[in-house]
């Protein structure tokens, strides 16, 4: 089958389909609902597919995965919008393990492996604390 050349206009439409898809799974996903705290800044996107990928990403990565990573982290109010900045930093290393506890089995050690891209991919409801 020849292949058919992406042209800017049809980068662009491919590219809005899949945040369409994107932004549709993502506001039916548990926590994916913005509260007053948690508003994208002006001009920004609360739909993030960069990196759909499971490599292992960590405190003082920096880059697309670190990206991905507070993008839905954020859209599912673990970690404010304005923290969403490429940087693994402590803020987010903070987000990822309040999300692993609130996911287990994941263990709250603030790596990202493979488990963790899964559950933050699902957007698994968190699991209530047992008294």
């Amino acid at each position: 089958m020849p292949r058919i050349p992406l042209t800017p206009r049809r980068s662009l439409a491919a590219g809005a389909l899949a945040g369409l898809a994107l932004t549709a799974t993502l506001a039916a996903a548990p926590g994916a609902a913005a509260d007053a705290e948690n508003v994208p800044p002006a001009g920004s996107s609360p739909v993030c597919a960069f990196y759909d990928g499971d490599g292992l990403t960590v405190f003082g990565d920096q880059g697309e995965r670190a990206f991905q990573v507070q993008c839905m982290l954020a859209n599912r109010q673990y970690l404010p919008w304005d923290a969403v900045d490429g940087a693994f930093g402590l803020r987010t290393l903070d987000a990822v393990q309040r999300f692993q506890a609130a996911h287990p089995p994941l263990l709250a050690s603030g790596v990202v492996d493979a488990d963790t891209w899964a559950a933050l991919w699902r957007g698994d409801a968190p699991v209530a604390p047992t008294a």
